[in-house]
């Protein structure tokens, strides 16, 4: 059986449409999964033109059997925005709106078994903002949506390193009050069972430090002696392959050399720069702690260049290949 994964355009107004038009013309895709599109028809279209390629799209009448479409891939039909309101590198509400349309869509598709995954192409969240987004971001957005009340954090992967975080979309002033044991043994756990249900069967992690060379002995802050380094501590004694905490200017070196294969890091920015410097193109964000895959590319909408025919496809292959993988070892023991 094949992974059955449902995919979305992303904002109408950025590279979304174009990524996808590449992604389904790409050699091997259509053989690796069942594929059910979900968004406007000519969505779909606009992203053809824009790539200069082309795709049969096949409406899916009964949904019971939309994995046995022929000749063509299959299209769930909708209607979220009017041609015409589609503005090319554009923040509007209307683009926001088809987006939290489209999701939501895909959401329900996925919770009563219709798709296995969802892989979306770039969201812009000022779009989604002005269209009614509660949340700071899509990640949380689809948490209510699923209910899910456990942890939950963005991932980030590139050629086999992964990435997690203990905090996110904060201000860095407050990263360090809100780092806990707690919540370093939640990422830890979080980026583990993910990585076995992408078929890692025991992962290697490593937890980066907070401070310049890891606090120094306490010269330079404490996080490590009071936090970390006992929170590696016990989830080491736990049988997990865990260790650090090591300076983040040079715990990425060890996953470059595949002797780890996730860094979990304290803020944001402190693992996105190391994964963007290495490979902006090809890095993929997992939407960590859901019932089910979701991936997406790990760049943005790239407004500076939508609409010229010039978006690399390489990233949203790599998001549609680790959903695939994902739902094959889905149901690993975490």
């Amino acid at each position: 059986m094949k992974p059955k994964i449902g995919i979305i355009p992303g904002d109408p107004s950025g590279i979304g449409p174009e990524l996808i038009a590449r992604l389904l013309t790409s050699e091997g895709v259509a053989e690796a999964a069942d594929i059910l599109l979900i968004g406007d028809r000519h969505v779909f279209e606009a992203g053809q033109t824009v790539a200069d390629c082309r795709f049969d799209m096949v409406p899916v009448t009964d949904l019971t059997q939309w994995a046995d479409t022929d000749g063509g891939y299959a299209l769930y039909e909708m209607d979220t925005i009017q041609p015409e309101a589609v503005k090319t590198a554009e923040v509007t509400e209307a683009g926001g709106a088809s987006v939290l349309s489209t999701l939501d869509q895909a959401l329900a598709f996925a919770q009563d078994g219709t798709i296995d995954a969802i892989v979306f192409a770039p969201f812009n969240k000022a779009s989604m903002h002005l269209a009614g987004l509660g949340h700071d971001d899509e990640l949380h957005y689809m948490a209510e949506k699923l209910g899910v009340t456990g942890y939950i954090s963005e991932l980030n992967t590139l050629d086999g390193m992964w990435t997690s975080r203990v905090t996110s979309h904060i201000a860095l002033r407050d990263v360090a009050d809100t780092i806990s044991e707690e919540r370093v043994s939640q990422a830890v756990h979080l980026i583990h069972n993910v990585l076995r249900r992408s078929g890692v069967a025991r992962p290697r992690i490593s937890v980066a430090a907070i401070n310049p060379h890891a606090g120094d002995g306490g010269n330079f802050g404490t996080e490590e002696i009071d936090i970390l380094e006992p929170t590696v501590r016990k989830l080491a004694e736990g049988q997990m392959s865990v260790d650090g905490p090591w300076p983040s200017d040079t715990v990425f070196l060890k996953a470059v050399a595949k002797e780890i294969d996730a860094v979990v890091t304290m803020y944001h920015d402190q693992g996105q720069i190391a994964l963007k410097l290495l490979g902006f193109d090809r890095g993929v964000t997992v939407q960590g702690g859901l019932p089910i895959p979701v991936s997406t590319p790990a760049h943005g909408t790239a407004f500076d260049i939508a609409g010229q025919g010039r978006a690399d496809v390489g990233a949203t292959r790599a998001a549609f290949d680790i959903a695939c993988d994902m739902v094959t070892h889905w149901d690993n023991e975490t």
